[in-house]
């Protein structure tokens, strides 16, 4: 009999993100700012958002990039860390971005010191599977490594 939640356990928070698979399979990754590490577009879904509406705006505004619905694929939700879930999706871009150089970030966070506003991602680059261990939070690597895109 499969486990249930207990029903004292709120929802663990959902974290909604997008693989974006580009030019010969690399993954979109986006350099996380303040920080050695990159990750994919991803955040928080807001209440009254769907997994994919929640993914289709993290994508916007992490990254500047906005698809159609129809070409995201849903993966599902995976368990990603102790206190929250992750649902992915994955959209087959090709060659439709172009150059990089031209996303940008549009979601901000207070610098800790100074409070003036920083953004959440500061640079992008494709990536091949070779080389998420070494790019990713260790977390985040490992879930993509265990996911065909």
């Amino acid at each position: 009999m499969p486990a249930r939640p207990s029903p004292n356990r709120a929802p663990l928070p959902l974290s909604c993100g997008t693989l974006v698979v580009g030019p010969g399979g690399q993954l979109l990754l986006c350099h996380v700012t303040d920080t050695a590490h990159w990750d994919i577009p991803k955040g928080m879904q807001d209440a009254g958002e769907s997994t994919l509406q929640a993914a289709m705006r993290e994508l916007r505004e992490e990254a500047g990039i906005v698809f159609e619905a129809s070409q995201f694929v849903d993966l599902g939700s995976f368990d990603y860390r102790r206190d929250k879930r992750l649902h992915l999706y994955l959209v087959r871009a090709g060659d439709a971005l172009g150059d990089l150089s031209q996303l940008s970030c549009s979601s901000f966070f207070p610098h800790p010191q100074t409070g003036l506003p920083r953004p959440e991602t500061d640079g992008f680059r494709w990536a091949a599977r070779e080389e998420l261990a070494r790019l990713c939070w260790p977390r985040m690597g490992r879930l993509l490594l265990s996911l065909s895109w």
